[in-house]
């Protein structure tokens, strides 16, 4: 359905991230990953979900030039909030394990945020969810950062593989978001952008 709505315009896709790139192939839509390089840093006076819609925005800046008439252009930026600051990706092993031993017998908050720009308009939604971790050994931290290395994900975990599969006790909102991309956003929002541009 979003397909056919969608036929006559161009989705481009600006993330490497190989789980948000399944997820449009799982939406069933034609579309095309632009990468372009993005230094994501972001004020400090910003809070909570303003991180993440900034890092979005920021990521779009390096098209707006090159962007036709019925391209619709999708970034996006997730963070982990927890404590009153954001946790990002880890840059390495001794970071992944601080990360996760802070997050250990309490409640985060995932949120993504996805902006939608074209030659006319942008637009940035945010999603977040609430995530709750029981007590995680530091054996458990070890063993998961040593064998699924997640330093390509913020807060250093991701839900759908072992830690999350033992780690964590609930969650309240989206899922998907945990995992990378609110994907009801996008669909939502796509087809809102299908009509109107």
């Amino acid at each position: 359905m979003l397909k056919e709505l969608l036929k006559d315009h161009h989705i481009i896709l600006a993330s490497g991230s190989p789980r948000r790139q399944q997820f449009f192939r799982d939406l069933n839509i034609d579309f095309e990953i632009r990468l372009k390089p993005v230094d994501e840093i972001y004020p400090d006076r910003l809070y909570k979900y303003e991180i993440s819609d900034y890092l979005a925005q920021l990521k779009s800046l390096p098209f707006k030039e090159e962007l036709k008439d019925k391209d619709i252009l999708v970034t996006s930026d997730t963070i982990v909030w927890h404590e009153e600051k954001a946790l990002g990706k880890p840059s390495g092993r001794a970071e992944a394990i601080a990360m996760l031993t802070s997050l250990s017998g309490k409640t985060h908050e995932v949120i993504t945020s996805i902006c939608f720009t074209t030659k006319k308009l942008q637009k940035t939604v945010n999603t977040i969810t609430k995530v709750h971790f029981r007590e995680l050994l530091p054996e458990e931290i070890a063993y998961y950062v040593d064998t699924y290395a997640p330093f390509d994900k913020a807060g250093a975990y991701g839900i759908q593989e072992w830690i999350g599969q033992v780690g964590i006790d609930k969650i309240e909102g989206s899922y998907f978001n945990v995992v990378g991309l609110p994907v009801n956003e996008v669909y939502k929002n796509l087809k809102i952008l299908a009509v109107r541009e």
